[in-house]
């Protein structure tokens, strides 16, 4: 499963520095992941990295130095970097994520989400390599879970429907892709901003001062890094069986609201409250959402593949960098 190339390396003696060639490992699996800067590309990344895959991530405005810089609506970019590497799988987590920018900027999204999507789908295909494309919940209206693959979509909002475009545009460019439906992510963030459940724990943190939380919105918040071993698991059985393709769902098992969230971290962090206030009515501002878009999971159970994190495990290692009062940290972590 690996290839051997030469690297440089100086090696320090007394008295002088000399340059001397080895040989270094270079697994012969090849996978480009996308959006390799972002939340859910980083783990993902990481996930192949460590398993025995050589992993080339792209990004754009964050990628160097670690990952390539890739324009992904710029298709002869596209082109190249997929003819030059020749992955044997390409995961396609970029995208425009949020809800409320989908609703601003549309044609924005719809260029990303969607026909870049379908662009990257047909290059894939030029290859033969098996593309994963991240897409999400929200393509289900949310008034009758579980979803199974097989439902309906009636996506409620923009996000949503452009997701959806790029799922059809995916799968009519590569009838051999997979497409992959998760819920609300987190885990180990740069800022808190990066994720919907991590972006409350200022709130959570500063009880001086009252928080409303929404107590409507059914969730099930996911750690990227479980969404990663299912990644690299559908990956390395596709290897071994090309029927694995079509369209999955992947969940954590813990239904919250947020305000059950905000709760949850401040239980895991010995933290109060109190100054929580839950909110039942349904959200009036920014961009519909699904009440519960439950995903069924069973179909990827089936073939043995998955993995969970327990959501106050999950968190409390995400967000301990981001704890301001330190004294907390003694009775958390000692």
């Amino acid at each position: 499963m690996v290839g051997r190339e030469k690297e440089l390396k100086i090696r320090f003696v007394p008295g002088r520095c000399e340059l001397v060639e080895e040989d270094i490992d270079i697994p012969s699996r090849r996978v480009l992941i996308t959006g390799a800067t972002g939340l859910l590309g980083r783990a993902v990344f990481k996930e192949f990295n460590e398993n025995n895959w050589n992993a080339v991530g792209c990004g754009y405005r964050r990628a160097q130095p670690k990952f390539e810089q890739v324009n992904l609506l710029n298709s002869v970019a596209v082109h190249d970097i997929i003819h030059d590497f020749q992955p044997h799988v390409i995961v396609h987590c970029a995208a425009e994520r949020r809800p409320d920018v989908v609703e601003s900027q549309p044609d924005a999204a719809s260029q990303l989400n969607v026909a870049a999507s379908g662009n990257l789908a047909k290059e894939a295909a030029g290859i033969g390599a098996f593309l994963i494309y991240i897409s999400t919940d929200y393509v289900f209206d949310g008034t009758s879970p579980p979803y199974k693959e097989t439902d309906v979509p009636n996506p409620l909002n923009l996000y949503g429907k452009t997701k959806l475009e790029g799922e059809k545009a995916v799968l009519e460019n590569n009838e051999g892709a997979a497409v992959l439906r998760i819920p609300v992510l987190y885990g180990e963030v740069e800022r808190l901003e990066e994720s919907a459940v991590t972006v409350m724990f200022d709130k959570v943190q500063f009880s001086n001062k009252s928080a409303n939380m929404d107590h409507w919105q059914q969730r099930f918040p996911t750690n990227v890094k479980d969404v990663a071993v299912v990644c690299r698991q559908l990956a390395e059985k596709r290897m071994l069986d090309p029927s694995i393709k079509g369209t999955f769902h992947w969940s954590g098992n813990e239904q919250m609201t947020k305000y059950e969230m905000a709760c949850a971290i401040a239980d895991a962090f010995n933290l109060p409250s109190s100054h929580l206030r839950p909110i039942t009515d349904c959200p009036v501002v920014g961009a519909l959402r699904p009440r519960n878009a439950q995903l069924d999971c069973s179909k990827l159970e089936m073939l043995g593949i998955g993995q969970r994190t327990p959501f106050r495990a999950g968190i409390k290692e995400s967000l301990w960098p981001f704890l301001v009062d330190k004294r907390w940290r003694q009775t958390v972590f000692h």
